[in-house]
């Protein structure tokens, strides 16, 4: 007989260290059982699954286990935005119209500015968490084209922060809060194409933050328009001309309420004045606009 050919001996099998298992599931690893005792095993008594009690430990984890960093400036860390640019960007104030947002003299008693006196919006009041240009312009860039929805949070909070400022420094002028949110709807053709509404995104963490409940669906686009970036100023209006409606099961949900519209970037308020005409038409009481950034006139 041929002899056998020599067998190399079994390597020895090397156990995960408890700590990283505990790190994953939270909770100290079990001694291994043989499979006929597996077999045998009765199922618990408590009726509840283990599966989801497992994925809720792992998902409670993730943010120590995934690595993050500044969405501005890319150092490493646990926050979307840090700290230095937090206070380097979103902590400066400054004074600006009640209505529509845009900066104003430090000086001088009123409390809009000349547009708004002399051609009066539909809205009322307008809360901004700063001025669209870099490096903040990349951050809602970032989210409605990169589609980036993990800074959805972040410029909500930077909304809710900005709602709690006073909106004429060195005044006792506050801004009433709105007891209803909703945001500026898109297209059908936009939503499919996109695959999310940013300014619902933004409205639904900042919901919570505010403690105001949010109705995604208040609002409907009844046709498809350009994209007002694309279009001259005096063309976006035109453009977005009875573009909005209230869904027939909502038109009685805004009588007599104060609604606030959430997006991230106001040019020239045209889409939101259109909004809050449709909203005026249906009874509301008052709108104020929620939105991250502001452009500022050229």
């Amino acid at each position: 007989m041929d002899p056998k050919p020599p067998t190399s001996p079994a390597k020895p099998v090397q156990a995960k260290p408890a700590g990283a298992y505990r790190a994953v599931t939270g909770k100290p690893p079990t001694s291994p059982k043989s499979s006929t005792s597996s077999k045998q095993s009765k199922p618990s008594n408590s009726g509840k699954p283990a599966g989801p009690g497992w994925l809720q430990r792992l998902l409670a984890h993730m943010p120590q286990l995934l690595p993050s960093s500044c969405a501005l400036c890319g150092a490493a860390g646990r926050e979307t935005l840090c700290a230095p640019c937090h206070k380097r960007f979103y902590t400066r104030q400054h004074r600006r119209c009640i209505q529509c947002a845009l900066p104003m003299p430090v000086t001088g008693k009123e409390l809009r500015c000349g547009a708004c006196l002399k051609d009066r919006p539909a809205f009322d009041a307008t809360v901004v968490a700063t001025d669209y240009f870099a490096p903040s312009d990349q951050l809602a860039l970032a989210l409605k084209f990169g589609a980036d929805l993990r800074l959805a949070p972040l410029l909500a909070r930077l909304i809710y922060d900005a709602s709690r400022r006073n909106p004429v420094p060195g005044s006792d002028v506050q801004l009433a809060m709105p007891t209803l949110l909703a945001p500026v709807p898109l297209g059908l053709a936009r939503l499919q194409e996109r695959g999310f509404n940013q300014a619902l995104e933004i409205a639904k963490p900042l919901s919570r933050m505010l403690e105001i409940p949010l109705n995604g669906r208040l609002l409907e686009r009844k046709k498809e328009t350009q994209a007002q970036s694309a279009l001259p100023v005096g063309a976006r209006a035109r453009n977005v001309r009875s573009a909005f409606a209230l869904p027939f099961a909502a038109m009685d949900q805004v009588r007599g309420l104060h609604v606030g519209i959430v997006d991230d970037v106001m040019t020239t308020g045209a889409t939101l004045n259109e909004v809050a005409i449709v909203l005026k038409r249906h009874g509301a009481r008052r709108v104020t606009n929620l939105v991250f950034a502001r452009t500022l006139p050229t």
